[in-house]
């Protein structure tokens, strides 16, 4: 009986690098994003790093070596075509588009709520990626090569958060895993994959109000089966994972990264 010699597995981390590749990385000046652009970067990729507040985006570059900032309102199609122009100006591509800029309209009830507020953060939150995710989308396929769009959406468009009331970050949330899906099934013939990253409670600028009051902080710890919030590092095996390689068979997911919130 004859046998053949297996072939040789190579380095299973290999699949999560991104030499090579563009990452463009909306609300990069703080939180989630400024954290995320660290970490492809240090994977490999060239960050094209976008918000509005440029100073802080000269602060990021001058502390990752590549890294392109790009001031941009994302909530004004026409900078949004300016970032995609920068980025494909200054690396020839577009690989992977983290659509993580975001805010909520925490803590006002629905009844007492000015409705401007809520589309607010619809058009931040929804609206926003939509057009990038369209824009950047026409690139790829142009390109002929495919992509992978992250949608940071949260445990809140999985689970509803009253008493943390915010009903336009939860209706938004919720939204873009829908939007997710929908993009997924109509651009997985190009080999673009399109997922979304659903994060529990981690300390950003969004989140330290909860964290440092000692009622909001015991009400994330109790409803979080892990007892803790996240560490931002531990939102970055996901994370590559839906950038890279090791994930090309995924596709119109959402990965919560949440402690257990979503599994009680």
């Amino acid at each position: 009986m004859s046998t053949s010699t297996p072939a040789p597995v190579g380095d299973p981390l290999d699949a999560f690098r991104l030499d090579g590749r563009t990452v463009i990385m909306t609300g990069a000046s703080s939180g989630i994003g400024r954290h995320l652009c660290a970490t492809y970067a240090a994977a490999g990729a060239t960050v094209v790093a976008a918000a509005r507040r440029a100073e802080r985006l000269d602060e990021l570059a001058a502390e990752i070596p590549g890294l392109v900032p790009v001031p941009t309102d994302v909530t004004d199609d026409d900078a949004l075509r300016r970032l995609v122009e920068s980025a494909v100006e200054t690396t020839g591509r577009i690989d992977v588009v983290v659509n993580n800029a975001g805010g909520s309209d925490a803590p006002t009830r629905v009844e007492e709520q000015d409705p401007a507020s809520f589309r607010r953060v619809v058009e931040l939150n929804l609206n926003a990626c939509f057009v990038l995710a369209s824009l950047t989308g026409a690139r790829m396929i142009e390109q002929g090569h495919g992509g992978a769009i992250v949608n940071i959406a949260s445990v809140h468009g999985i689970v509803g958060s009253s008493p943390n009331n915010q009903a336009g970050y939860v209706a938004t949330k919720t939204g873009l895993i829908g939007l997710t899906k929908e993009l997924a099934l109509q651009w997985a013939r190009h080999d673009i994959r399109v997922n979304a990253l659903a994060p529990g409670y981690f300390r950003t600028e969004l989140t330290e109000v909860m964290l440092d009051d000692d009622g909001g902080d015991a009400w994330i710890k109790r409803n979080t089966p892990m007892r803790r919030p996240g560490e931002l590092t531990e939102l970055d095996g996901a994370a590559l994972l839906l950038a890279s390689d090791a994930g090309r068979y995924l596709t119109g997911q959402t990965v919560a990264v949440d402690g257990g919130w979503t599994a009680r």
